[in-house]
């Protein structure tokens, strides 16, 4: 068990780099209120695991739900975003719907939650802000334009926030992973290559928070990038 017991809030709790994230702070001792969509039954075996059902992408209510689970859970003093997925393809491919689906799940819903949760972070006396990014907001790739331009955006604003919250005990820390072995590449046309050494694993992404949650609180972890050793994209039939 970590020495100093945390409430921390994940997104995107219910698979992938999020579930992992919670399963991994859970068995450290945290408690860990866990936004989904839908319910989590995963982790309920975990007495101090919350499931919040939440749509991030209903902006126009989230500012208010999340000053009511603030004032349900007045502890809560750090923050991991792990919520977000994928679409690739020429832009053309995409509507004007899409678009602004991708951009607000990926970018737009996580600068809502981080105005909404700010302020009271910043009155605690220790509190972190990790954002999962990806390998996409390094550099731009063929049909991922609107991808990209989520992530890039997402690591823009939390180079600028850090500087914003310089002064205050608020840390702010970027995770970029490369292709990490999850659903996200379920409704997708590609995949990692079939090795160990071609992706990542969700455990290793979350074993990278725990790293930033635990590092000496007189610094800031700015980024970390992940890669796999073998970068391989496997085309599916």
């Amino acid at each position: 068990m970590h020495a100093l017991k945390r409430t921390i809030l994940v997104t995107g709790a219910s698979s992938g780099i999020g579930l992992a994230v919670a399963e991994k702070l859970l068995q450290q001792g945290h408690t860990v209120l866990g936004i989904a969509r839908q319910a989590n039954l995963i982790l309920v075996e975990y007495s101090d695991f919350v499931p919040i059902v939440l749509d991030l992408t209903q902006l126009d209510v989230l500012s208010q739900k999340i000053k009511e689970l603030q004032l349900a859970y007045p502890s809560i003093n750090a923050v991991i975003f792990c919520a977000g997925r994928g679409q690739f393809g020429a832009i053309e491919q995409f509507s004007y719907q899409q678009i602004d689906a991708l951009m607000t799940l990926n970018f737009t819903s996580q600068v809502y939650l981080t105005k909404a949760v700010l302020p009271d972070l910043k009155r605690k006396s220790q509190s972190d802000l990790i954002y999962i990014g990806s390998e996409a907001a390094l550099k731009g790739s063929r049909n991922g334009a609107i991808y990209c331009a989520s992530k890039f955006a997402l690591r823009g604003f939390t180079q600028a926030l850090r500087e914003e919250c310089g002064k205050s005990n608020v840390r702010v820390s970027l995770i970029n992973p490369g292709m990490v072995k999850t659903p996200f590449f379920d409704e997708l046309s590609f995949e990692p290559g079939d090795h160990k050494n071609n992706s990542i694993t969700s455990e290793e992404v979350a074993e990278a928070v725990v790293y930033v949650l635990n590092s000496p609180t007189n610094i800031v972890i700015d980024e970390i990038n992940l890669s796999p050793l073998n970068k391989v994209v496997k085309f599916k039939k």
